[in-house]
């Protein structure tokens, strides 16, 4: 077994690796740039080592750093987790040299799988159904046009070195190729060094469903069941399960089988996935086989029991897999939830900051049954950093079956706290309420379909907005009778407080009034409605559990000031205001402040780095029309003229680094 893993990784993954290293008694090595100084795997790591500056392409991506670094430390193998290195023939070579494990497939299988172009030539020599489209190389968005409009629109124009979502386009027409292409081999370059593009057929109503395979290198290879990965954006996976609630048997073995045959063409060992994407008919098609450990390895581990990080150490030092396929068995089902520093009510706009609160779930075995599992490499007060990948966390649950997983993950995300930047939570709790979801009517296409005007918000139900006027109630009774519970106040003197109020639940006012209860209160609504409330809230506390009439609902309580609280749960985000009926009457005389108006300027939706400036002062332009380029997080975004007009000033140039609604241009 090896004497000390260098992880040539950050994050949360850095993280998950050291976790498995510690079990198996390995010491480990953890690499950081300038933005990670006081990241949590430097903490957690028994050694760590300074690799240069903040973006990626001085620090993480460059071989030779990471070399110096094991020259240091005299690791003697390194794991590469996810992105970054972990599919670069280059640096496998490099360690090959050196003399040093690579934890992960061997270098002509990372050669042959991690260049889709030659991965889906050879799928398709093994056997492999693929999906048509154009293998070779294109050389400028003409060409790529061209190649387009003869295989039939919509097309996936792909980074050939690509995933993660990272260098991938959709196009519907010649225009969004020629843009698409363009964008695409920007953001390859950006992320991985290589701008080489190809284009295939994008199947409509697709399902992504992946294969995890594990081979050892004496000529075992299993897959361990599948992956449903079909709800993403922007091509991007948002909510991950095991198995896929589409899936007959019969599909499962045919394509867990088509995934052996190809990894043992290339004489594969190691984790690997194989991923497929299916149509309505459960026709299944190959994508592309990435050559490392999975982001959503963890709902794999959950239905199996098998630890990959484990088995790739383990394979990597030679062992023999201690089971074979007859063994492996599908148990329960797992759910993975992404958290993403991304606000959805801003079109998912990178978000970045301090984590002024950070309180993930309790983890482990719940009493009802279930599981949960939060993998995370942040810590409250730590900063997310606009150089790296937005993903703050992966949140996990177990059941017994699919519905009891929906619930499990239902619960933990009320129960998961996250403040100072903006995050998807409550959207990923949207998801897990939606029928369609439950019902598991999935494609690729999901978010794009259900939520086609951007998330919103979620309103309350009829039953769940009386349940939130009776928390309200009970919160403002608590904090006004604590504010008045003075010690040594005179007899008769202490302070009155009604319990008749009037909520206000955005445009709904509510009267009610409470009945204190030795376990709790009775609160009657408009209309004679009667609900029991306890919970295990005090003022102070910014989280807390209300049962309402026998319903459990984990909020998150932040009060605001003028006698309000913000209530958050379920993809639910409201202010509820408790006042006495008279502070109420008179409040809906006060004016509304109006915003300030920027229809006249571009803003800069989110903190990042312009690339381009498409336009200049005096130009006309027209509705749609790209005006300039800002990347984030390791994505390019084009910013879009709203509507026709003359461009009267433009405030920046390339390469300036901007925060959010810093003025990029001004229109007359």
């Amino acid at each position: 077994m090896f004497k000390k893993i260098l992880i040539a990784n950050r994050g949360e993954i850095a993280c998950r690796v050291i976790r498995t290293a510690k079990k198996l008694g390995i010491p480990t090595v953890a690499v950081y740039s300038d933005a990670d100084r006081d990241a949590m795997h430097v903490r957690e790591a028994d050694e760590a080592v300074h690799i240069g500056p903040a973006p990626s392409s001085q620090s993480y991506i460059v071989i030779d750093k990471i070399l110096e670094a094991i020259r240091q430390t005299g690791a003697d193998a390194v794991h590469p987790g996810y992105g970054f290195l972990s599919e670069n023939a280059a640096f496998a070579e490099a360690l090959e040299k050196a003399g040093v494990t690579f934890i992960g497939p061997p270098v002509r299988a990372v050669q042959a799988m991690g260049d889709k172009i030659t991965s889906k030539k050879l799928a398709a020599e093994a056997g492999v159904s693929t999906v048509p489209g154009h293998m070779g190389l294109i050389a400028d968005a003409e060409e790529a046009v061209t190649i387009a409009n003869s295989i039939g629109y919509p097309v996936m124009i792909k980074a050939s070195a690509g995933g993660g979502g990272k260098g991938m386009r959709i196009a519907w027409n010649a225009e969004e190729a020629r843009e698409g292409f363009q964008s695409s081999k920007n953001e390859a370059k950006a992320s991985f060094g290589d701008d080489r593009i190809f284009i295939e057929k994008f199947v409509t109503e697709p399902r992504h469903i992946e294969i995890q395979v594990l081979g050892d290198k004496h000529g075992n290879i299993l897959y361990l069941g599948e992956r449903e990965c079909s709800i993403q954006r922007r091509n991007q996976k948002v909510i991950e399960e095991a198995p896929s609630p589409f899936l007959d048997e019969a599909t499962r073995k045919a394509m867990g089988e088509q995934a052996v045959a190809l990894s043992r063409a290339v004489g594969y060992f190691s984790a690997g996935t194989v991923e497929f994407i299916v149509d309505g008919q459960r026709n299944f098609y190959f994508l592309e086989m990435n050559t490392r450990l999975q982001v959503e390895h963890p709902v794999t581990e959950l239905i199996t029991g098998i630890d990959l990080v484990e088995q790739m150490i383990r394979v990597a030092a030679g062992e023999k897999l201690s089971f074979g396929q007859g063994d492996v068995k599908l148990t329960g089902w797992a759910m993975e939830s992404r958290l993403y520093a991304e606000d959805p009510y801003r079109n998912f706009l990178p978000s970045i900051g301090r984590l002024t609160r950070y309180r993930p779930p309790v983890e482990g075995h719940q009493p009802d049954g279930t599981i949960v599992r939060n993998d995370t490499g942040v810590f409250e007060g730590g900063e997310i950093s606009m150089y790296y990948d937005p993903m703050i966390a992966k949140l996990c649950t177990w059941g017994k079956d699919r519905l009891t997983a929906i619930d499990a993950m239902s619960v933990a995300l009320d129960d998961f706290e996250v403040e100072g930047i903006g995050h998807n939570l409550p959207f990923l709790s949207a998801v897990m309420r939606h029928e369609r979801f439950r019902a598991g009517r999935l494609t690729t296409a999901f978010i794009a379909e259900e939520f086609r005007e951007g998330f919103k918000g979620v309103d309350p139900s009829a039953d769940e907005a009386k349940a939130l006027a009776a928390i309200a109630t009970v919160l403002h009774q608590t904090t006004q009778e604590r504010a008045a519970d003075i010690s040594g106040a005179l007899s008769n003197h202490r302070r009155v407080i009604g319990r008749s109020w009037r909520v206000t639940l955005g445009a709904a006012s509510i009267a009610a009034s409470i009945e204190p209860r030795q376990d709790g209160a009775l609160v009657t609504l408009d209309g004679g409605t009667t609900l029991s409330v306890t919970s295990d809230w005090t003022p102070g506390r910014t989280h807390a559990r209300f049962t309402v009439d026998g319903i459990s609902y984990g909020v998150k309580v932040d009060p605001v000031p003028g006698s309000g609280y913000r209530l958050r749960l379920r993809g639910i985000d409201l202010v509820a205001r408790v006042r006495s009926h008279r502070v109420a009457e008179l409040a809906t005389l006060m004016p509304v402040k109006l915003p300030p108006d920027t229809s006249k300027m571009l803003l800069c939706p989110m903190p990042g780095v312009i690339t381009a400036i498409h336009v200049q002062e005096g130009e006309t332009v027209e509705a749609g029309q790209a005006l300039a380029a800002v990347e984030a997080m390791k994505m390019e975004n084009i910013l879009r003229s709203e509507r026709q007009g003359v461009v009267k000033r433009v405030a920046v140039k390339a390469g300036a680094s901007l925060a959010v609604d810093e003025l990029i241009l001004e229109f007359e």
